[in-house]
Order: structure tokens, then sequence, then C-alpha cells
């Protein structure tokens, strides 16, 4: 009797994870050391202010993580909570005194503001070198001329969980899919010091779909939940998810397509536990170094 073989399917290849909150632990163990060391030398400890203007329940959870965060690494971690009804006026004047606040070395103001708060005339309120969240004029203007000082920190987390994984962007095809002031330009301008070939998505672009298929490296940031489909992910491509939205169902997912998508990657950071630790332990880090700035000192570590 003929035999035949049978053709059995192979199961796809799924992507390694990229563990954003093993990594942001060794981060934050890594500041904290630096920060303990100054300490016995006589330095005194980073302080970091927190405003939050309203209650925005999503914003709430943010800032307790940041100030959890704080206690966890040894930064002074000041809170600053505004009513709803703050004006913008209120919030620019506490911004001047913690500009001249000594023992204060970072200021984060909690996005996003109330509708009667403008965004940009308070990032352009806090004097750059206390601007640990890198959004100031200043601080971009330092990373588009490959001078960086402080840095976006979402963006800069992103860097740092590249180099932890041991992928290293320079003469990579990146694709950024969005392009707002606060993660998708500074991200690029990332990517561009780190080497990479880099093109930019936004509304405008014509065809999505074929600008990632070209990715080696893409990193999607566009505020709308599973926009990128996995059929388009380029095979072997490093995908970091930096969107995160809970669906009707309770469920947090990414901008990407995640199940489709790591069938295809060979990298790629799951949500939640991918980017957003990585933005927190970044802000620490430059908590830090906005100390050892402010204080004369020579190295963080």
């Amino acid at each position: 009797m003929r035999q035949y073989n049978r053709m059995i399917p192979t199961p796809p290849m799924h992507a390694r994870l990229i563990d954003g909150k093993a990594i942001a632990e060794s981060l934050k163990l890594e500041v904290r050391g630096a920060i303990e060391a100054l300490v016995a030398t006589g330095a005194r400890r980073p302080g970091l202010a927190v405003v939050l203007v309203g209650n925005n329940p999503a914003s709430e959870v943010y800032v307790r993580n940041k100030r959890r965060s704080c206690e966890e690494v040894g930064v002074v971690s000041v809170a600053h909570d505004l009513p709803a009804s703050a004006t913008e006026a209120e919030l620019l004047a506490l911004l001047r005194r913690l500009n001249e606040e000594p023992s204060i070395d970072g200021i984060l103001v909690q996005l996003p503001l109330p509708a009667q708060i403008r965004g940009r005339a308070v990032i352009e309120a806090i004097d750059p070198a206390k601007d640990v969240d890198g959004l100031h004029p200043y601080n971009l203007g330092r990373l588009a001329q490959r001078e960086p000082l402080l840095r976006a920190c979402t963006p800069y987390g992103v860097i740092k969980m590249l180099q932890h994984i041991g992928v290293a962007p320079s003469g990579m095809r990146a694709v950024v899919v969005g392009a707002s002031s606060i993660v998708g330009r500074p991200m690029a301008l990332e990517l561009l010091l780190a080497g990479a070939t880099t093109t930019v998505c936004h509304t405008r672009t014509r065809d999505l779909a074929a600008e990632v298929a070209r990715a080696e490296l893409l990193v999607v940031a566009v505020g709308k939940p599973q926009m990128v489909l996995g059929a388009w992910i380029r095979p072997e491509a490093v995908v970091i998810d930096i969107g995160i939205h809970r669906t009707a169902d309770n469920k947090l997912v990414g901008d990407v397509e995640f199940a489709a998508a790591a069938a295809r990657a060979a990298w790629i950071t799951p949500v939640p536990g991918g980017v957003g630790p990585m933005t927190i332990a970044t802000l620490l880090s430059n908590t830090l170094e906005a100390s050892v700035r402010r204080q004369g000192l020579k190295s963080a570590g």
C-alpha cells in the first residue's frame, strides 16, 4: 500500500518579548545605586516636583506610580495637586516658584491638562535645566542638533530598551508611526541620533501599510487601538508599541495588532509591561542627571 506523507503546518514563530518592566527595574537599581553613592559624598538627594491638575483617573494612576518609584530609588518627591478649576496663571505661578526652589531638580507636569490651560505654555514655563520630561523647546532643539541634554522620557526609554536587548539602530530602516510633539517627533530625532534611516508617518501618509512593511525597526505611537495590523509587519522586524488602550471587555491593548505582529517580528514589546515602565525609569534617570548638573557634580555613576 502506497504511503503518503501528510503536510503538517508549522506553527508561526513568535517574536521574543522585550520585557520593559524588567529592564526598567534594572535601570532603577542603577539610579538608586548612583544616588546613594552621591549622598555618601555629602551631596543632597535629587528632588522632583510632580504637579497634577484635576482628577483625571489615568493621570492619577500615572502620578501615583511615579511618586512610588521616586521612593524606591531615593528621589525626594514633592506633590503639588491642583483642582481641575485651576487657572493657567495659577499653574504658571507655581512653576515660577518651583524654578527658583533650590531643592527641586526636576519638574514634571502630568499631561493632559484641563481645557483652560495651554500645554505648550506650561512646558515652555519650566526651566530647561529642570525639564526632566525633556519636552522644552530648548531640550528638543539640543536633541535635533545632536547635542542632547535632558531627553524626552518615552523616546529615550525606547533607546535604552534597544540597547538592553542588543539592537543597534545604526544603519537600520526605522519607521515611526505618529508625529506628536511628545513622542513621535522626539522619537524620530532619537533614531536619527542613533544612526537609523528614519521615516515618520502621520495622518497624511498615503500608504501606511507599505511604509510599515519596509521597517526593520518599527515604533508606533499613533494613539489608536490596534491600528497597525500584524500582516503589515516586515518579517524579523523589531516592533515597539507605545500605545495603550482599554477595550470594552476591559483588556489592555496597544496600537499594534499584537498576536499577528508577534508571529512575524523578531522582537516586540508587550502591552502592558513594555514601554510604560521604561518611561518612569527614564524620568528618574533624568532627575538624577539634572541634579548632578545643578549640584556641580562630576558624575551620576
